[in-house]
């Protein structure tokens, strides 16, 4: 079951002032939050994972080529190979080949419902800005970090940052902060959502969103 619900972010310049206001409605979860973004984090989690583990057959294994010992006579059971299944070292019977699918089924718009969830319960740790392309020129983590103490904003927290387009001064500009992280908004994902500790979400950005959650 969801519901609709409207915040409202007050708009900060690079000085902490208040320069205006921003509405974002979105439909949310109700009494289904915590299994519907479950939901969504497992299986995004699941898409991430990598299937590396592999085996090799009998005739993949190196060597193996001339026989062990003659076919009759020495009293031992016939072998054929040293790499047969049946020896140490040789090749694996029915083990695994990379064709294990870890991927969980989710629909778009129960991924989008976690999403829109997971925003509205970080109402209070989201600081709305101006765009970061006209304040940064060139790459400053100096700058970035004053503005990140006056929007009163701890720097030991995980920071997400949410911008239109990730420029290359902004990536310079974070690359040795490791507590701070860069995604578009075309880019928004439940992990990142719920592992941000406060969210910095730039005006343009967040029409953007506006664009592709306020009407689902």
């Amino acid at each position: 079951m969801t519901c609709q619900q409207t915040i409202d972010y007050k708009v900060l310049n690079w000085s902490n002032e208040e320069i205006g206001e921003e509405q974002l409605t979105l439909n949310i979860a109700e009494k289904t939050a915590n299994y519907v973004v479950h939901r969504a984090l497992i299986a995004q989690r699941s898409q991430r994972r990598n299937n590396t583990a592999s085996t090799k057959t009998r005739s993949e294994v190196r060597g193996g080529g001339r026989k062990p010992w003659k076919q009759k006579g020495t009293g031992r059971a016939r072998a054929g190979s040293n790499r047969s299944p049946l020896w140490r070292g040789g090749g694996v019977i029915f083990g695994p080949r990379n064709t294990i699918n870890y991927d969980k089924k989710i629909n778009q718009k129960e991924s989008q419902l976690a999403i829109r969830t997971v925003l509205f319960n970080k109402k209070t740790e989201t600081t709305i800005v101006n765009s970061f392309e006209s304040e940064f020129s060139i790459p400053s983590t100096k700058n970035l970090l004053q503005a990140i103490k006056k929007w009163g904003i701890s720097e030991k927290q995980k920071i997400l940052i949410i911008c239109k387009h990730k420029t290359s001064n902004l990536y310079l500009s974070t690359r040795n902060l490791q507590n701070v992280n860069i995604i578009s908004c075309n880019s928004l994902n439940t992990i990142d959502l719920l592992n941000a500790q406060h969210l910095i979400i730039t005006v343009d950005s967040l029409a953007a969103i506006k664009e592709v959650y306020n009407d689902n």
